[in-house]
């Protein structure tokens, strides 16, 4: 194969019975049986297990596990009560001939060659170590082969892919940017893009059909474990002439692809699920619902408004909010305090319940509830002949949809009802459009200023007061698997006196516009077509399908959680003659 070897460490069988190899590769472990010495030698590929005998085993014994070895042997193979089933060169060993100490390892920070809990800093500080052991090496493969069927996808589906850009102009998209000094225009900045918004609309200006991008995004944003601070990766896509359901189509069966080739688990058919934003606020009490988990939340505002217990708060706008579980048999007042001491934790007055049992009704708050009340909530849920009991929480609303949310979670876990084997997708569509500042108590854009409006300019003509435009619906959507967020989109606004309107609205000029966009403007005023995408994000595909817990787990040098890269020493200091030349100091 080459000088170093002629054999992989993973392909080795008893058809080379007899055979005089070379293996090189990293010493994974070894084992010394009072006068013969295993040496496991990894590479890339594989594992292949090198024999020493008497003669040379005290030779060998000392070598430190991860030095480099070059082999000489014969392949023999193992009796039978030696076969090892768990790696493809199980059947066979190799009989050490020669043996040469390439690079010695120094003694390791951490062990290797076992799966074990160890301190994320020591790994990401040692992260070329990391990196070598078997999960991790295989979640970048991984990475490396989803990457490799998604181009594939979407070039069969007539894509073409560009690169764009990544030292451009600031641009707003939900995050602060990472700004670039200029040496040459002293005092001026360039922006590492956030997401190449612009430029691929401006690809569908330029007359280009389909785009796609594996593309690197930046935003300085804090950690979290489905949110790399400092950089991701998306697969940007975006097309012409195209409506939000063709958008839909594409994207499903790219994802209904992916996830099928690389899991066994179960995949939801393709048309995903769509539910309007507003249903997901209300009924999972996120724009995420993870749909593996089977319970639902329900407004009983309207039966619960006289209940002693609630009336005051829903006299001050509040809402009432429950979910119902059902064969509740075998829940315990152990489980009842433990639910309300978690909803107490989480912002909660408490945690009201009622069971149904039979024809009986029981419960702390029973008897602030009357029969007609009872009545009908029986009549709204299908309620279990045996058991039931139903959930209850009053509060104003951001607040009880918040709480709601915390409480499905804690009795889809609890009760065991998410299937762990398996990815649900759904959309969530028809986001608002504008939303009010909490900080300023104005109107700004809820999610992308660069989506077309529901109605377009006859929409926000018509509108007139905070109401209206609040609800005003965009053509914007996100695709969600398993309660994680994997990309936003939109249809995008193709038509600048749309473009100009909708930021009159929140206050800006057509001034501002024409400076902050000034590329998307210029594209705008020569005929752009209608047009539309979304960027599902790569590290999220990996992070579900290798099970990980975090994006950190699929991504071969991330950031820690401040954003700092152990390994690299980055960020650091810089020499203030480089300062100078940049002209950040005098």
């Amino acid at each position: 194969m080459t000088t170093y070897r002629t054999h992989n460490c993973s392909e080795l069988s008893t058809n080379n019975t007899g055979e005089t190899v070379k293996l090189a590769g990293w010493l994974h472990n070894k084992r010394d049986h009072g006068g013969l010495l295993f040496l496991d030698i990894r590479d890339h590929y594989g594992i292949t297990q090198v024999v020493c005998q008497k003669k040379d085993a005290e030779k060998y014994k000392g070598i430190n596990l991860e030095s480099i070895l070059l082999i000489l042997g014969k392949v023999v193979q193992r009796p039978k009560d030696s076969i090892n089933a768990d790696i493809s060169t199980g059947e066979i060993e190799v009989e050490l001939l020669s043996l040469h100490i390439d690079n010695e390892s120094k003694p390791l920070p951490f062990a290797v060659n076992i799966q074990e809990d160890i301190n994320e800093e020591l790994r990401l500080t040692y992260r070329f170590l990391d990196l070598r052991k078997k999960t991790m090496h295989n979640n970048i493969t991984l990475r490396s082969n989803i990457v490799k069927e998604i181009r594939s996808s979407l070039h069969n589906a007539g894509f073409t892919e560009y690169q764009t850009p990544i030292l451009t102009a600031s641009s707003p998209e939900g995050a602060r940017d990472f700004l670039v000094p200029s040496r040459l225009h002293p005092g001026q900045f360039y922006a590492l893009p956030q997401a190449p918004q612009q430029f691929k609309q401006m690809l569908m200006a330029s007359g280009f059909d389909k785009y796609f991008q594996i593309a690197p995004c930046f935003r300085d944003e804090d950690a979290r474990a489905d949110r790399s601070p400092g950089e991701f990766y998306q697969v940007d896509m975006e097309m012409s002439f195209v409506t939000q359901d063709t958008i839909f189509s594409v994207t499903e069966q790219l994802l209904y692809d992916v996830f099928r080739k690389f899991s066994s688990s179960n995949i939801s058919n393709p048309p995903f699920r769509r539910i309007p934003y507003s249903d997901a606020m209300l009924h999972y009490g996120s724009d995420k619902p993870d749909l593996r988990n089977p319970l639902i939340i329900q407004d009983v505002t309207s039966i619960l408004s006289k209940c002693p217990i609630f009336e005051k708060i829903v006299k001050q706008s509040g809402q009432v909010r429950c979910i119902c579980v059902n064969n509740s048999s075998t829940l315990s007042r152990k489980f009842f305090n433990e639910a309300t001491e978690f909803m107490t934790q989480n912002g909660a007055k408490g945690l009201a319940y009622i069971t149904y049992e039979n024809e009986d009704i029981k419960g702390p708050i029973v008897k602030f509830i009357n029969d007609e009340q009872v009545n009908k909530l029986r009549s709204t849920f299908s309620l279990d002949k045996n058991k039931a009991t139903i959930f209850f929480l009053c509060d104003l609303q951001e607040q009880v949809t918040h709480l709601s949310a915390k409480l499905r979670d804690f009795l889809g876990n609890k009760l065991q009802l998410i299937n762990k084997e398996s990815y649900e997708f759904c959309w969530i569509t028809d986001f608002p459009f504008y939303e009010l500042n909490k900080t300023t108590n104005k109107l700004d854009f809820s999610h992308n200023p660069f989506s077309m409006p529901q109605g377009g300019m006859q929409t926000l003509s018509q509108s007139t007061s905070i109401k209206d435009y609040l609800d005003i619906k965009a053509y914007q959507y996100d695709i969600v698997c398993n309660g994680i967020e994997l990309s936003s989109g939109a249809i995008r606004n193709h038509k600048l006196e749309v473009l100009y309107k909708a930021f009159a609205i929140v206050g800006h000029s057509k001034e501002y516009v024409d400076k902050k966009f000034s590329g998307l403007v210029k594209a705008l005023q020569f005929g752009i077509p209608p047009h539309g995408g979304v960027a599902p994000g790569l590290d999220r595909i990996v992070m579900l399908l290798s099970k990980s817990p975090s994006l950190r787990e699929v991504i071969a040098f991330p950031l820690n959680q401040q954003a700092q890269d152990l390994l690299m020493n980055a960020p650091s200091q810089v020499e203030e003659a480089h300062l100078k030349e940049l002209n950040l100091i005098k």
